[in-house]
């Protein structure tokens, strides 16, 4: 991968844009796919980049239709989680065979429902480590982190060292199973709790009982994967404290989208555990709760 990496971002918000975003800027050639607003303003102006290093417009293609994914390498597929199977379906008219679809998504289980729909050699799962949001349309925040683990595949370590020169630190890991789930728990714990309160992470967690709350809902995602036979990998713990530590001023991704008044992913976040803890025979009251209170707000917000 010496040359220029054809990309195509499939669900271009605030982290396909990010990822997309590097990539056009070491010179790769990316196309993202987003919503009319986002597209027009980054073929008007490029993709402004507000990061933690630097503030530049981006120059990079921009388009609404799925079929803009015609002729890429590699698709990072950064859609919400239930439009998964949906929006496979899109883009499989499109692809080459040796196109690599690289799952940006939250949720542990998209990378096995994506393959449903297209060939289970093309997709690979990955964890993002990143804290972004879109500021406005074709304007990207980028509040801390960007890294990714991703699946070995066929073409895995290249696209990661394409990924590294472009600024973005990448592994290869055989646990990305694990890391998922590590990364769910980490969701579970933050973002129900900032998007209820409205609060970024380094405000929400100093709220009575909230870090007590956090613990609980923490246990609960443990032994649920237990249950499932799941290495969770890592320390928890230790990763709960750098989110605060690294991302306090970042809202999570179900606060920025019951803001907007979108439907947010909390079904695939504690609604995953409080499914998953059912068929299980293990009690999640603590993620039930968060889910809940957020659907109720979507509700609320939907009205």
């Amino acid at each position: 991968m010496t040359q220029p990496l054809k990309v195509a971002v499939m669900g271009a918000g605030a982290v396909g844009c990010y990822f997309g975003g590097m990539l056009a800027r070491a010179g790769h050639d990316v196309t993202l796919i987003a919503r009319p607003q986002h597209v027009e303003a980054i073929a008007r102006d490029g993709l402004r980049m507000e990061a933690k290093t630097f503030d530049a417009q981006v120059r990079l293609a921009a388009s609404t239709d799925p079929a803009a994914v015609r002729g890429a390498g590699v698709v990072l597929f950064c859609v919400k989680s239930a439009d998964t199977e949906s929006a496979g379906a899109q883009i499989k008219p499109h692809l080459l065979p040796e196109t690599l679809v690289l799952c940006l998504q939250n949720g542990v289980d998209n990378a096995d429902r994506l393959r449903t729909v297209l060939p289970p050699a093309q997709v690979s799962a990955a964890v993002v480590y990143v804290g972004t949001e879109m500021a406005g349309p074709g304007h990207l925040k980028h509040h801390g982190r960007g890294e990714l683990l991703i699946e070995p595949s066929a073409t895995s370590q290249a696209l990661a060292r394409a990924l590294i020169a472009a600024g973005v630190p990448t592994d290869v890991s055989d646990n990305v199973r694990g890391a998922l789930w590590a990364k769910l728990i980490l969701n579970c714990a933050y973002n129900a709790v900032s998007a209820i309160a409205q609060l970024p992470y380094g405000k929400a967690v100093q709220g009575a009982g909230v870090k007590d709350v956090m613990r609980d809902v923490v246990a609960e995602c443990l032994a649920v994967a237990k249950a499932e036979g799941v290495q969770v990998a890592g320390d928890v713990d230790a990763a709960i404290r750098k989110i605060e530590e690294t991302m306090p001023g970042q809202f999570s991704s179900t606060a920025q989208d019951l803001a907007r008044g979108k439907r947010s992913e909390i079904d695939y976040l504690n609604g995953f555990i409080v499914r998953r803890g059912e068929a299980l025979g293990i009690a999640t009251p603590a993620n039930r709760v968060l889910w809940a209170l957020v659907k109720l707000l979507e509700g609320k917000t939907a009205a």
